[in-house]
């Protein structure tokens, strides 16, 4: 019975070291900007994204999880500050579209044979869950709001057109890690 204890305990110390890890990681990819004309963006998404593909749909879930409770209890962890008010930026809906874009990730991953077509799609079914979670956000908060709307046509070109094409460069890059870490970790069995 002792030993049962002691193997349990084990996995939750394990689990959430990976996941306070992975939370910590998606903090400091929220301030590590790349300048890119019109639209610059930060690494959020590619530890979102790591997250659901090294830890798994349940670990990295919880990872986004607590990054966005930290923010939001006050903690200036996000691109932007922090605090409750925090929920009515118009681009809040990326970080709660994070949480079901990692557990899907994960969920795709591990789900489906390890190669990088699988890997590939699975950070591209995060990526547009991520996308369609802000861009609905946004265009209700400056809608109903801010009493600031935003055209369809607009709200695309701006929210993901400009937006979109270095976080498909960030599936990439998150496919090639994974394809590279992920057989380290099971083989270490974290």
């Amino acid at each position: 019975m002792e030993r049962s204890d002691t193997i349990n305990k084990n996995i939750n110390i394990k689990d959430m070291t990976l996941v306070s890890m992975f939370s910590a990681l998606i903090m400091v990819g929220a301030f590590i900007k790349i300048p890119i004309p019109l639209c610059p963006f930060t690494l959020q998404f590619l530890f979102t994204t790591l997250a659901g593909t090294l830890l798994g749909k349940n670990r990295g879930a919880m990872a986004v999880i607590i990054y966005i409770l930290l923010g939001l209890m006050g903690i200036p962890v996000f691109s932007n500050g922090g605090g409750i008010s925090y929920i009515f930026q118009p681009t809040f809906g990326y970080l709660i579209g994070f949480i079901f874009g990692t557990y899907i990730t994960g969920l795709i991953i591990y789900n489906g044979k390890f190669n990088n077509i699988n890997i590939l799609i699975g950070c591209f079914a995060g990526l547009i869950i991520v996308y369609f979670c802000g861009m609905i956000y946004c265009y209700l908060m400056r809608k109903l709001w801010l009493d600031d709307p935003i055209s369809i046509t607009s709200l695309f070109l701006y929210c993901f057109v400009l937006a979109v094409p270095g976080d498909v460069v960030l599936c990439i890059v998150s496919t090639i890690i994974t394809k590279r870490i992920l057989p380290i970790i099971k083989d270490k069995g974290i």
